[in-house]
């Protein structure tokens, strides 16, 4: 998770942000991502991102909002090199902490916003941002786009992946389970409609689509971050209910995928 301010309000909303994962990142986040239902989840959207970007041996990668680094070390091994950023100094701590443990060299990960981070510059051939826009507000959603230009070679990938603002784990999730709905989110986190996040890209000049990512699964590896048998089968359901018209509306995530003129 990160983004940048443009005014005193949302200067506060970052500090707010910050805040709360620090304190994610210093206590119950690591052992919860290290849980055997995140892991998958966390594979499987590798191999999603993967074969959407076409992401290779030469490829240079750049991830915004990366936390503790577990997505990237998972790609790493397909790729040449992947930058991480993530506004939680307490999170890079961390990713770098893991990447020193298992011998990963081709990573590097910085503290700061995107807009801060001193990037090399060569641009990337594919920037990712998992759960990462839904924290931005319009106005600075309409400026990502347009900066992600000078971040991407020509013909360079795009991949973000965000909750739905008419997902109905999140509906139910708020009736049964509201204390652990407010655990895992900040107050100034907001869900989004893929028609209108993807509209500041078209906007941009990108060649944009979005499609469904989960219906479940997602929030099950959240609920029972433990059950990696009970991730496998909600996955295979999801398969099936996010191509269900009408009822895929109701999903939990869906993916944006634009490329670079």
């Amino acid at each position: 998770m990160l983004h940048g301010p443009s005014s005193a309000g949302s200067d506060a909303v970052l500090q707010r942000e910050l805040a709360y994962y620090e304190n994610l990142y210093k206590t119950y986040g690591p052992a919860l991502f290290a849980q055997p239902g995140v892991i998958l989840f966390r594979e499987y959207l590798v191999r999603r991102i993967l074969r959407t970007t076409g992401l290779g041996a030469q490829s240079r990668v750049l991830s915004i909002g990366c936390g503790i680094g577990d997505t990237e070390l998972l790609i790493a091994p397909h790729v040449a090199h992947v930058t991480g950023v993530d506004l939680s100094p307490a999170a890079i701590q961390e990713a770098c902490r893991t990447a020193s443990a298992r011998n990963v060299s081709n990573v590097r990960f910085v503290a700061g916003t995107w807009q801060t981070a001193a990037f090399m510059d060569q641009p990337f051939d594919a920037v990712m941002a998992v759960f990462f826009l839904h924290h931005l507000p319009d106005r600075d959603l309409a400026e990502f786009a347009i900066q992600l230009k000078r971040l991407l070679r020509s013909r360079g990938m795009f991949y973000a992946l965000d909750p739905s603002a008419r997902r109905l784990s999140g509906f139910l999730g708020k009736i049964l389970v509201p204390r652990l709905m407010e655990k895992y989110q900040t107050e100034d986190e907001r869900q989004l409609l893929p028609g209108s996040t993807a509209a500041p890209f078209r906007a941009a000049g990108f060649d944009t689509s979005t499609r469904w990512f989960d219906f479940a699964s997602t929030p099950f590896a959240g609920l029972f971050p433990a059950w990696a048998a009970g991730y496998r089968l909600t996955r295979m359901l999801d398969e099936a209910l996010t191509r269900v018209p009408l009822l895929c509306e109701l999903s939990s995530n869906f993916e944006l995928i634009a490329r670079r003129p």
